[in-house]
């Protein structure tokens, strides 16, 4: 409580140099998340100016996400530069369902926005971004996320490189590209619904793979392989979404082996491999037979919709080109200027590694706060499948009545029979305050009696 900005060498309005001071302490460590900021009284006394000032300013340092009030408590550093949701659906108050990465005030990610963003202004000017753009991005944008994806697998190169916009794009026009209306493609049993929707518009047939907590096992995949002859073989192998299962290093060698064997293609959704970097891509072990996706969605901003796509070959990277022409014509070139600076000055590691270090740090309280349930997790995923109490199908409901929302395991199966479990997204709560509240829900409901029922 003892924080006194210096604004009498910044320039504008009053409030505005307080929120630029505090911002200024934020990024300096002088201020560090959590920490309790002095009454809105107390500060105007310290700096000898109206109470109005200082309120105004703590209005706007909300607003920009850098200052949180609790009722009762007072004012506090931010955990986070993430907003509340304006448009969240009556009645969630906290939104579980959504996979995405959390956002701590150490990814200082409003900062290098506008810093990324002013580098590319005084570089070629943002007009130049304005305008179409070749497909899949530029010979300059490819080789600089080559060279960074080298890091991870040493055959990345730009001539087998394309820029989508987000990983849902390259899943359709992979399955387009590879699948016909009726063929097969197999993946997990239990996977990932984006996969889903776009097999069920393209007319293809997702058959799923019996698994285990290890990921999808090498034998059932192997006879899948010889009954269905798919066209082919799209798997999460790297913290899977929901289950978080982390293939093995010898089960890659035996999928690998097997892909090879079938003749067919492995789609590699590495969405999340940039959060666990001990875990090698199968697209290593066969490149000519893997078309690698690897997205920023889980590791940065969904918004961002930058992603890659690593080719088997130079000729599959055209015909890839083709499609995402055909389809959406190019990523957004602004964002793709803006990560493209990112990975060439070493922000983007900079971020994941912050990103990273808070998804551990979540994983940590929900592993407290669920202690004695039964549940999948990993250090660095942002999110976790609950097994749910024999009995009580209705939890994701009860919870929903109560204002939080997860989603259900019947979201994830590919024949059919839902699975009694539910992801659990740790990333999506705005801080750790709101995700504890949101876990305390949570084990309220896991606690409540299977015979009580909602009176309607």
């Amino acid at each position: 409580m003892d924080w006194t900005p210096t604004i009498s060498e910044l320039s504008g309005p009053r409030y505005q140099r307080i929120v630029e001071a505090m911002e200024a302490d934020i990024a300096a460590g002088r201020l560090v998340r959590g920490q309790q900021l002095p009454t809105q009284r107390a500060l105007a006394k310290a700096l000898g100016i109206d109470l109005t000032t200082v309120t105004r300013a703590y209005t706007e340092a909300r607003r920009r996400g850098i200052m949180e009030a609790r009722v009762g408590q007072g004012s506090f550093v931010s955990e986070t530069s993430a907003r509340r949701a304006v448009d969240l659906p009556h009645p969630v108050a906290i939104d579980l369902s959504m996979n995405v990465p959390p956002h701590p005030l150490e990814a200082q990610l409003d900062e290098r926005i506008i810093a990324g963003l002013e580098a590319i202004r005084a570089q070629s000017g943002l007009t130049a971004f304005l305008n179409y753009q070749p497909p899949g991005g530029s010979a300059h944008e490819r080789e600089v996320a080559a060279r960074w994806m080298r890091t991870r697998v040493p055959h990345a190169h730009a001539d087998k490189l394309v820029i989508f916009p987000g990983a849902q794009t390259i899943l359709f026009n992979l399955l387009a590209h590879l699948a016909r209306p009726g063929d097969v493609v197999l993946t997990e049993a239990i996977t990932f619904p984006g996969i889903k929707a776009a097999a069920a518009q393209l007319g293809v047939r997702l058959v799923g793979v019996a698994m285990d907590d290890g990921g999808v096992l090498p034998d059932a995949l192997a006879k899948a392989c010889r009954t269905h002859r798919p066209k082919a073989v799209y798997l999460i192998p790297t913290l899977h979404n929901p289950t978080t299962a982390t293939l093995s290093a010898e089960r890659r060698g035996a999928i690998a082996k097997i892909v090879r064997d079938a003749d067919t293609m492995l789609i590699e959704d590495d969405a999340y491999g940039l959060l666990d970097r001990s875990a090698s891509p199968i697209a290593n072990l066969i490149p000519e037979r893997t078309y690698l996706a690897t997205t920023l969605s889980k590791c940065i901003a969904p918004a961002l919709r930058v992603a890659y796509l690593l080719t088997p070959d130079g000729g599959a990277q055209l015909q890839m080109r083709g499609h995402l022409q055909a389809t959406v014509q190019m990523p957004a070139p602004l964002m793709v200027a803006l990560v493209t600076h990112w990975l060439e000055t070493g922000v983007a590691d900079r971020i994941i590694t912050a990103i990273r270090n808070e998804a551990v740090g979540r994983q940590q309280l929900a592993q407290r706060a669920l202690k004695g349930f039964q549940f999948q997790a990993k250090p660095a995923a942002h999110h976790l499948w609950l097994h749910l109490p024999e009995g009580r199908p209705d939890v994701a409901a009860h919870l929903l009545r109560n204002g939080l929302a997860i989603v259900a395991g019947d979201a994830f199966t590919v024949d059919g029979t839902s699975p009694h479990a539910a992801r659990v997204s740790l990333g999506a709560a705005r801080n750790r305050s709101e995700l504890t509240e949101a876990l305390r829900i949570l084990v309220g409901a896991l606690h409540k009696p299977a015979d009580v029922r909602q009176i309607v």
